[in-house]
């Protein structure tokens, strides 16, 4: 339930934020890049508030982390925008938006993670 609550949640703001912005041919589709960012912003930033931060909980992490972060990224979006890309001779573009995409997914993860772990740690955490 707290899985399909949450991708419910994310798949719903990634259609609103893909119907508000559709990509243009030939172009960077700057909203599924801007989604999988900030999708990956947030993941950083749940997954280390659970782990290390919070006191052991349930249902956060599969309604946050599987559900609305699940829905609301798109793996299978970016590849198909980067074989389109590819496919209308848009190479450099495809490559281009790869890199960026990886580049800067990483980089919101990880600035997700120093954000969490300015978050005070509790004396119940796990120690996993």
């Amino acid at each position: 339930m707290a899985v399909g609550a949450g991708g419910t949640l994310g798949a719903l703001a990634r259609w609103g934020i893909s119907a508000h912005w559709p990509a243009e041919a030939g172009h960077v589709p700057w909203s599924t890049l801007v989604i999988n960012v900030s999708g990956a912003l947030v993941l950083g930033v749940v997954m280390t508030l659970v782990i290390e931060r919070w006191p052991p909980t349930r249902y956060v992490r599969p309604f946050v982390c599987t559900g609305v972060c699940g829905g609301y990224t798109t793996w299978s979006t970016f590849m198909t925008e980067t074989a389109l890309l590819v496919r209308d001779q848009h190479a450099a573009t495809a490559a281009a938006y790869v890199a960026v995409s990886l580049a800067a997914g990483l980089t919101a993860t990880y600035a997700g993670i120093w954000l969490a772990r300015l978050w005070p740690a509790t004396s119940t955490r796990r120690t996993t």
